[in-house]
């Protein structure tokens, strides 16, 4: 009996370590469901941010930020992309690992907007102007001074510690390409990073030591 006892619990929190992982899996399945009827603010062309996309099949849509301007999605359409913590996902990214110091910019102007320290519009139209002429020559980036935006991120990027970026989740489209194939998008999701997910087991294992050594004495 325990001995039962121990397996039961050793295997709890084993399956509790088994939830916590599907989220860094590199390939994902995602349809887009639209904006959800928001619609473009402040004078903005586009809606932007939020994108509502359908992870795996979910029933419950995660709202996305998108990098790519010169990309395009259709309402329902289904797509496969790798999704990895955004620091790992750079270098297979869609842009490139040449363009890490821009990744970083985005994924703090992403954090920004998350916190609320600017719109969802400023923020939108700053990670396109990152990574696109297109959008860093449009009438509405230009007339809005957001390029001013995108120095003061990148300037903060060049220093940035690794932890800022602590949840963010880059989704990169399998094939796709600037102007080619679906969107590339960033997301956050505050679940342990790879690393407290090792902590994590090394804790489990210790613990279930722990545990055996109690129940032999019970």
């Amino acid at each position: 009996m325990r001995l039962s006892r121990f397996h039961l619990t050793f295997s709890v929190l084993i399956f509790s370590l088994l939830l916590a992982t599907p989220a860094f899996a590199n390939s994902v399945s995602m349809t887009y469901n639209g904006h959800h009827g928001v619609v473009a603010h402040d004078g903005s062309p586009y809606v932007g941010y939020p994108y509502y996309v359908a992870i795996n099949g979910s029933s419950t849509d995660t709202a996305l930020i998108c990098d790519s301007f010169d990309n395009n999605v259709n309402l329902g359409q289904t797509w496969t992309a790798t999704a990895l913590p955004f620091l790992q996902g750079i270098a297979t990214s869609m842009f490139g690992p040449s363009m890490i110091l821009d990744y970083k910019a985005a994924g703090l102007i992403f954090k920004s907007m998350l916190g609320g320290q600017m719109s969802t519009t400023e923020a939108q139209w700053a990670i396109w102007g990152l990574f696109s002429t297109n959008a860093s020559t449009n009438l509405y980036f230009t007339k809005n001074n957001f390029g001013a935006v995108d120095a003061t991120y990148l300037a903060l990027a060049a220093t940035a510690p690794n932890s800022a970026f602590n949840g963010l989740i880059l989704y990169t489209p399998t094939g796709g390409e600037p102007g080619v194939g679906p969107q590339e998008y960033i997301g956050y999701s505050p679940v342990p990073e790879p690393s407290s997910l090792m902590l994590m087991g090394t804790g489990i294992i210790g613990l279930a030591g722990t545990l055996r050594r109690k129940f032999a004495k019970a």
